[in-house]
């Protein structure tokens, strides 16, 4: 009986995941990221970001950092008004963040936030302007050994262009 409680309720939650809205897709900013958004219903989602730095010469800095967060969809039921085809959404959320770098800053770990408008198309492509300030503590590293500090780089890299799939 066991058995088959367990297989009814993962079958439900697999469905109830199945039929949510998603989306996948690439953020360019100071990094290139990849994307992907699990809608909860019409209001929520949960947005997780991958990101690698893309600038190359002196001082560049090699890692990988991710963000997650959770998102509300027009909150304060403030939709942008739009008569056309598509639709346009704003939304914003928090989350966490964390990363490792081969540089002066060796990795962090923070708290992130996500603001951002999107233009939902008609056929399944999104188009976003998102910003995820991301503020913590970071590990740094230099000719002097390794040291903590208060991570704000975060503040000012957040600003990506986004296209992703919908499916």
């Amino acid at each position: 009986m066991k058995k088959i409680l367990l297989i009814a309720v993962l079958a439900v939650a697999s469905l109830a995941a199945y039929a949510q809205p998603r989306a996948i897709g690439a953020n360019l900013g100071g990094s290139l990221g990849f994307s992907y958004q699990h809608g909860f219903g019409e209001k929520n989602m949960l947005d997780v970001a991958v990101y690698t730095p893309i600038a190359v010469g002196q001082g560049s800095v090699w890692g990988l950092s991710g963000i997650v967060t959770y998102d509300w969809i027009d909150p304060f039921n403030a939709p942008v008004p739009w008569n056309n085809k598509g639709e346009w959404h704003w939304y914003m959320g928090v989350g966490g963040a964390g990363g490792f770098f081969f540089g002066s800053t060796l990795g962090y770990v923070g708290a992130a936030g996500h603001f951002g408008i999107e233009y939902d198309f008609w056929f399944p492509l999104q188009l976003s302007i998102d910003y995820r300030p991301v503020i913590g503590v970071g590990l740094l590293g230099g000719e002097n050994g390794v040291g903590v500090g208060f991570n704000t780089g975060g503040l000012y890299e957040g600003l990506t262009i986004g296209v992703r799939y919908k499916f």
